[in-house]
């Protein structure tokens, strides 16, 4: 898609309605019910309806649940599973099935699993970054230095939530996406939320707001 990424133990709403991507769920429902999501690289717009390229770095989703529609189009959720890469892309097109002739296949990958595994050794270091992250969303209450983000949540799952859901160009979250590991991925979303502060506080005293 052009302007979803999905990150690993996140869920994703979807409605589903072109005719390739119905058959995608048709047969995802009937086998693992694995979808990868990966994101069309910037230009797609003039071959949307071929095999535009994508950037190699995507996430498997699993679909967790699934409404179909009378007219065939679905609503789906999907959770992140894992990253992976793509190594190579099939042209056979055995057991993708398309409910429209002549209407474009869905895109069948073969590719690699990209492990995160939490590395003990940087929890403390990962706990503090994410300190970080949450004063940087949540005025601090009095300056006590309290904030309300989702405490029960574990670090891996505020940090994969806010990469998706907040407000950031496709890119950006793209970019989130493909670092490596936890901590390098809520290091990169601190930075880039402390420039986007920076700008923003640029352009109220300039008078743009």
């Amino acid at each position: 898609l052009p302007s979803v990424v999905l990150f690993p133990n996140v869920f994703l709403p979807l409605h589903v309605f072109e005719p390739r991507y119905r058959a995608m769920v048709a047969d995802a429902l009937d086998g693992d019910r694995l979808i990868g999501m990966v994101l069309l690289r910037p230009g797609w717009e003039g071959s949307y309806e071929g095999n535009p390229p994508v950037y190699p770095i995507g996430c498997a989703g699993l679909i967790t649940h699934h409404e179909r529609l009378p007219d065939g189009r679905y609503n789906i959720v999907l959770r992140g599973l894992e990253k992976f890469r793509i190594l190579s892309e099939t042209e056979d097109d055995t057991g993708r099935g398309n409910p429209v002739a002549g209407s474009p296949h869905y895109r069948v990958a073969r590719v690699e699993t990209l492990h995160e595994p939490l590395i003990e050794a940087e929890r403390d270091e990962i706990r503090a970054a994410r300190r970080r992250l949450e004063a940087l969303l949540v005025p601090q209450a009095q300056g006590r230095g309290e904030t309300n983000v989702a405490p029960a949540m574990s670090d891996e799952d505020v940090v994969n939530a806010l990469a998706q859901y907040m407000q950031l160009e496709p890119l950006e979250k793209q970019a989130l996406l493909e670092r490596h590991g936890l901590l390098a991925r809520c290091r990169s979303l601190i930075e880039l939320l402390e420039m986007k502060l920076i700008v923003a506080r640029h352009d109220w005293t300039n008078g743009r707001h």
